[in-house]
């Protein structure tokens, strides 16, 4: 029985042993339990959406950082699953745990920032203290800039987050009430309900949205150090 709107996030455990492994790897049983190699309708429609997307995904990037491409889509595709399947009834949504969403946002800007370095470092450092600076500001104007490019991660895996917690939290509250008014206002519980309905549809679009901003502010960070 869930006590509280928050306890749907909390990791289960089965045997004393947390799930959250099995849910990470569901993607990667649907991939390798799905023959790829039949042509229909299903797989011609995926070939396009993921031929599509990464067009787009890699266009703001130049013909150097196109090699990153299956990384970033197979980091969308992974995100894109597990913000969908989250919403299926009796399931566990691992993207609303901070802890993950930042194991995911912490290597990909670090990735970022060292190719940077490696192929460009005068560049690199050069975005750090603008042109034109003060003396007196210097220190302070590479403070702040470092801060900034710190700040990065925690922003990516903050949104993720807060986004999908504030969907699942929202949909949990209108279910409730729809529940609470179904036996003494039976109409109001209607036009509820049907509110739930395009709360799942708007739910459905953030987690995909989402996953799609994550990866497309990676790659515009990529953009900036090739």
């Amino acid at each position: 029985m869930i006590l509280s709107f928050f306890d749907q996030f909390s990791i289960p455990n089965l045997l004393g042993i947390p799930l959250m492994i099995p849910a990470l790897s569901f993607p990667l049983i649907v991939w390798f339990t799905t023959n790829r190699f039949i042509q229909n309708r299903y797989s011609a429609i995926q070939s396009f959406l993921t031929f599509y997307i990464t067009k787009q995904m890699m266009q703001p990037i130049g013909t150097t950082g196109h090699k990153w491409a299956s990384t970033f889509m197979t980091l969308m595709l992974t995100l894109m699953l597990l913000n969908t399947l989250g919403l299926l009834p009796y399931t566990f949504t691992p993207t609303t745990q901070l802890s993950m969403n930042m194991a995911l946002a912490i290597p990909t800007c670090l990735m970022t920032i060292l190719i940077g370095l490696r192929n460009q470092p005068t560049a690199s450092l050069v975005h750090l203290l603008p042109e034109g600076t003060p003396t007196l500001l210097i220190p302070m104007l590479i403070l702040i800039e470092t801060v900034s490019l710190l700040i990065r991660p925690i922003a990516l895996g903050v949104r993720l987050t807060a986004n999908l917690t504030a969907g699942h939290l929202l949909i949990q509250l209108t279910s409730t009430a729809v529940f609470t008014l179904l036996n003494t206002m039976t109409l109001t519980a209607s036009m509820t309900l049907i509110v739930l309905v395009l709360l799942t549809c708007l739910e459905m679009a953030v987690a995909l949205i989402q996953a799609y901003v994550f990866v497309l502010l990676l790659t515009l960070y990529l953009q900036e150090n090739i």
